[in-house]
């Protein structure tokens, strides 16, 4: 039974009905000796209380989509098929253009909000070169399907939760496509294709996004294997002018780090209360070493560059929780990178969904700010925003 299923949540329910009836039910109407009563109604206490405690994890869990299935909360879940060395491009020097095409089946998706703004879709992709097999979720904007759209590509934007966290998350928890879908139909927004694919593919540890030889090729699966599969199915537009990268948490941090090291496939992405030194995720395998969490930083990685990247980041945070990390990158970045920073008051909330999920339409509407008229972004950046911040609610 899936964990963040109607089933598992409706038998949870029904159990948590029948534990609080027990007792008030069978508690004094209990014979035998004194010490099997007492057992007895220990025994329905227990169940009680077991059964509250795993009602309440369910709907916090379902809410917050941090564990997608049984595996990833009890840290038996392993989506590594292999880690080969891939080199410092991650193709294992292989041109992507001569990788064979990759045809997928997508399913309806199912959890909370994947039936909302027309539904979301699913496929279970074996990366063959990243090694790495797992789901990834798709949401196609409401013009894919319009006649007078057929021949258009449109612009795509990988979207990345946070850890642990699912990658239901951005349609489950913060309603991502419910909030663009009438902003696209206006206009408003740009009809970008939303990807989601699974970040949690280590057991009880965060892979930073990256490849690590032997452990995981995190960063050749979401740069590579990802982007192949959505170009060969969909009619996407090609890198990197027509891809970006979104972002929270930890998944911000990825999505900075991808987009500077990887200016040939991604233009822009969004980071919502990231950070650059990958220390501040203990968890992550890029904070093992001193090396590994300098080559994985995107404050470094922008200051050793030989030419800046032209790429556009989208930078926002709390004081003490992603502005500093945000003002760093703004001060190190030199054009064509154009960096735009958000600062967000600590009255408008914590390290939170709550926080992230009304960051989403703006975010948005800055990454359509980088659109041309025909759904693909401008060759050449606008105006480097790097001499101040915005405050909470304004985007450029």
């Amino acid at each position: 039974m899936s964990l963040t299923g109607t089933p598992f949540l409706t038998t949870l329910i029904a159990l948590a009905v029948v534990a609080l009836a027990l007792p008030l039910g069978l508690w004094s109407r209990l014979r035998g000796p004194r010490l099997l009563r007492a057992a007895a109604r220990v025994l329905m206490l227990l169940f009680a209380q077991g059964t509250a405690i795993a009602l309440v994890f369910v709907l916090v869990n379902n809410d917050n989509n941090l564990y997608d299935d049984w595996g990833d909360l009890l840290g038996t879940g392993d989506h590594v098929r292999q880690a080969a060395d891939l080199g410092v491009n991650g193709t294992g020097g292989i041109p992507v253009e001569q990788l064979p095409s990759v045809r997928q089946r997508f399913e309806p998706a199912s959890g909370p909000g994947m039936h909302a703004a027309g539904g979301v879709r699913v496929t279970q992709l074996r990366g063959r070169v990243s090694g790495v097999d797992a789901e990834v979720y798709v949401w196609l904007p409401p013009q894919y399907d319009e006649p007078a759209y057929r021949h258009r590509r449109f612009p795509v934007v990988e979207l990345l939760p946070g850890y642990p966290g699912s990658a239901k998350a951005w349609f489950g928890s913060l309603h991502a496509h419910e909030q663009l879908l009438p902003l696209m139909r206006s206009g408003r927004v740009a009809p970008f294709i939303l990807v989601a694919p699974r970040t949690n593919l280590l057991s009880g540890r965060d892979t930073g996004c990256a490849n690590t030889t032997g452990t995981v090729n995190a960063d050749s699966w979401l740069s590579i294997d990802v982007p192949k599969m959505v170009a060969d199915n969909f009619r996407a537009a090609p890198g990197p002018s027509g891809w970006s990268l979104a972002g929270y948490s930890a998944g911000a941090h990825c999505a900075v780090r991808l987009a500077v090291a990887h200016p040939d496939r991604y233009r822009a992405a969004v980071s919502m209360s990231g950070y650059n030194d990958p220390i501040g995720e203990r968890r992550s395998v890029t904070a093992q070493s001193p090396a590994r969490r300098a080559a994985n930083n995107p404050c470094l990685l922008l200051r050793k560059a030989a030419v800046p990247p032209r790429i556009a980041l989208y930078l926002s945070g709390q004081p003490g929780d992603g502005y500093e990390a945000a003002v760093a990158l703004r001060r190190i970045a030199k054009p064509p990178t154009d960096v735009h920073v958000v600062f967000l008051p600590r009255s408008a909330g914590g390290h939170t969904l709550a926080l992230w999920r009304p960051q989403v339409v703006p975010a948005f509407r800055w990454l359509t700010g980088k659109q041309d008229p025909h759904g693909t972004r401008r060759s050449t950046p606008p105006a480097p925003s790097n001499g101040g911040s915005t405050p909470v609610g304004h985007a450029s």
